[in-house]
């Protein structure tokens, strides 16, 4: 039997619909959380989502054949990834619980630029002036947003920028990481490091644990589908078509965060986001393009 092989010009059709799914997906799995934590307690969401992420990459990584424990899975990226996963997911699952949806949302999408400026500084790669200024511009997109000197002003927008700036720190682990270790084990770490996240947040606040009813727990199994959902295709997003083709579709999660916030939790979308959504997406855009431009002879 042999396997067809898509000529370039579909492969890149069919990665970036899978990224477009992905990028639903994750923004659904964001709604489900906001939706279960206006009842229950955030550390208690997360531990409950952790632990159903994990099954479900655990039961696919045993499927597959392949140890959930290698030595690798204690290497020093590693222990940064998992690092920097309780740290992104703390801070980010706090953000998306206490300010809107949308807004969460917009903030993350800074992610790439500054994992651009990390690969500068921590493995040296090559960043010119031009990706450098789109770095600063899309940042300048965050400060709009978040408008510390305006009078609506909320402190809590920084509980975004942590998430964003632990996200960044994963990928840039992840980058690092022993490439032994395949999708489903880095999932299923990735997942058990927001037991750990929802049991920091459980501690911390003193909160107990609380009942829950057929809607809750079918709220949480959605976030779990969907998260899972949103990762599997992600990463057949990343495999099925070229790098530079794909990730710019990943800005497409603006577009399905905000309209989830505005659609389900009837949250205002302001002059200010827009302004920095837009820096934000075209800082990005153009850091992809640059890096396409200058890998080609």
């Amino acid at each position: 039997m042999t396997t067809q092989i898509l000529d370039p010009g579909r492969a890149n059709l069919f990665g970036s619909l899978w990224m477009i799914g992905s990028m639903a997906g994750f923004a659904v799995e964001d709604m489900f959380l906001k939706a279960a934590a206006q009842t229950l307690p955030l550390g208690q969401i997360l531990m409950l989502f952790g632990a159903g992420g994990a099954l479900v990459f655990a039961a696919l990584a045993i499927w597959k054949g392949q140890p959930l424990y290698t030595p690798e899975v204690l290497s020093r990226p590693m222990r940064w990834r998992v690092f920097f996963e309780i740290f992104g997911r703390l801070f980010y699952a706090l953000a998306i619980a206490l300010i809107p949806l949308s807004v969460a949302t917009v903030i993350l999408q800074a992610t790439p630029l500054v994992v651009v400026a990390g690969a500068a500084v921590i493995f040296g790669e090559r960043v010119g002036w031009r990706r450098w200024t789109a770095v600063f511009v899309g940042l300048v997109g965050v400060v709009v947003i978040i408008q510390p000197s305006g009078g609506s002003f909320s402190a809590l927008s920084i509980l975004a920028v942590g998430g964003m700036l632990g996200f960044a720190g994963r990928d840039l682990a992840s980058r690092a990481a022993p490439a032994s270790l395949s999708t489903y084990i880095l999932g299923f770490y990735g997942f058990l490091s927001v037991v750990v996240a929802g049991a920091v947040i459980l501690l911390w606040s003193g909160a107990s644990v609380a009942a829950m009813d057929i809607t809750l727990l079918l709220t949480i199994l959605g976030a779990v589908l969907a998260g899972v959902t949103a990762y599997g295709s992600l990463m057949k997003a990343m495999r099925t078509g070229d790098v530079s083709a794909v990730t710019p579709f990943r800005y497409t999660r603006l577009i399905f965060g905000i309209a989830l916030g505005i659609l389900v939790f009837n949250e205002a979308l302001t002059g200010a986001m827009i302004l920095g959504s837009v820096l934000i997406m075209l800082s990005g855009l153009f850091i992809f393009w640059r890096g396409k431009q200058i890998q080609q002879p």
